[in-house]
């Protein structure tokens, strides 16, 4: 079954995921004024679960109006931290002041997906993983962020776990790759019950 698959996200990790996993895809980033839409969410109260999910089903769907009998994948992630939504840092300074308020204590990412075929959702999913960092001096969170900053500026909570960030970690609960941004064991079951990728 020949069904074409987009990843509606430029997000260089979730197409590796997809392509080391061998599922046949293209990208065609979806122009979503998420900034705005996060605000008007948490206006509303809606949860970080829910805000995760909505995101992801903006992208799949802005696309799939233009892609017909397409499988449109959209992806979101978010922090919840204490019941708040934490976003990617927009200085160096935020970066600092995020970990130092995450150390020695829990956090959770949601990492949503949603497929949308022909303007309708088929299937989502929100991946769910339970973080707790160590108790990281000062002077190592400074020298962290001026390391990595070209790559921590763009990951919910200043860090990224598959990079130099796994060492601000005591325990991690849950799959990797929705660490990562995308529940791809999920995302390729569905795939393969549906005949798209072969099992």
């Amino acid at each position: 079954m020949s069904v074409p698959i987009i990843l509606a996200s430029g997000s260089s990790i979730r197409a590796q995921l997809l392509e080391n996993a061998g599922v046949p895809f293209s990208v065609q980033v979806a122009r979503v004024d998420e900034d705005t839409m996060k605000r008007a969410l948490l206006a509303e109260a809606a949860s970080p679960r829910d805000i995760a999910d909505t995101l992801a089903e903006m992208k799949a769907r802005k696309v799939s109006d233009k892609a017909p009998g397409a499988m449109v994948l959209g992806c979101d992630q978010v922090l919840d931290f204490d019941g708040q939504l934490l976003s990617k840092p927009e200085t160096p300074a935020d970066a600092l002041a995020q970990l130092k308020a995450m150390r020695g204590k829990r956090h959770m990412l949601l990492s949503a997906a949603v497929i949308y075929q022909d303007g309708e959702p088929i299937w989502r999913h929100v991946g769910q993983v339970r973080l707790r960092m160590r108790m990281s001096s000062d002077a190592y969170l400074r020298d962290y962020i001026d390391r990595n900053w070209d790559s921590i500026q763009y990951a919910v909570g200043a860090y990224k776990l598959e990079e130099e960030g796994v060492r601000l970690f005591a325990t991690i609960d849950g799959d990797y790759f929705n660490v990562l941004g995308m529940p791809l064991l999920e995302l390729l079951n569905f795939l393969a019950v549906k005949g798209v990728i072969d099992q």
